[in-house]
């Protein structure tokens, strides 16, 4: 079963693809609360912490045009308007992670959890385009070993809560540093 972050990244992922959608659209209804409560409402007990949600969403969705323009240069044959909508949003949402979110989610947390969200949900290159990018985003942040294995300050932000429970299939490792 997935872990409560994981499922919490794939309803970010599913909000944050029809939010651009409809925004895309000049949907005058488009709500980026309504969208997020819509699509945690069946899920809310499997997922418990859904204020880690609601912050990544948000993080991500007023960051738009920030996480595009730091993602253009790391992929350069690709323009960010002609890449899927579902990479778009798993490369904002990594970068975001990767960034902002340091202090509460190990890098390769970030980057193996968007590389899952490409194997499930983007085509058949995806995953790999994904890895690519956020590896190369990774070098250019200039993230310290210590940061990488997760020996890293131990505050909290809003972002990430406090539950603790971000174990990734098969690293054995958890988003707070701890085994």
């Amino acid at each position: 079963m997935a872990s409560n972050r994981h499922l919490g990244r794939v309803i970010v992922l599913q909000s944050l693809y029809e939010y651009e959608l409809r925004s895309l659209a000049h949907d005058p209804e488009v709500d980026l609360d309504t969208i997020v409560a819509k699509n945690i409402e069946p899920y809310e007990k499997a997922l418990g912490d859904t204020e880690f949600v609601y912050n990544l969403a948000h993080g991500v969705a007023k960051n738009f045009e920030t996480l595009d323009k730091a993602l253009q240069p790391m992929a350069p044959e690709w323009p960010i308007s002609s890449i899927s909508a579902i990479d778009r949003n798993v490369l904002r949402m990594g970068l975001y992670e990767l960034s902002e979110c340091r202090d509460s989610i190990p890098p390769k947390v970030a980057i193996n959890e968007a590389v899952e969200l490409a194997k499930a949900f983007g085509a058949d290159n995806s995953s790999k385009f994904i890895n690519g990018v956020l590896g190369t985003a990774y070098r250019e942040l200039g993230i310290t070993e210590e940061e990488s294995e997760g020996t890293h300050d131990s505050r909290k932000t809003a972002i990430a809560g406090t539950d603790g429970e971000e174990n990734v299939e098969g690293s054995g490792s958890s988003a707070d540093g701890e085994n």
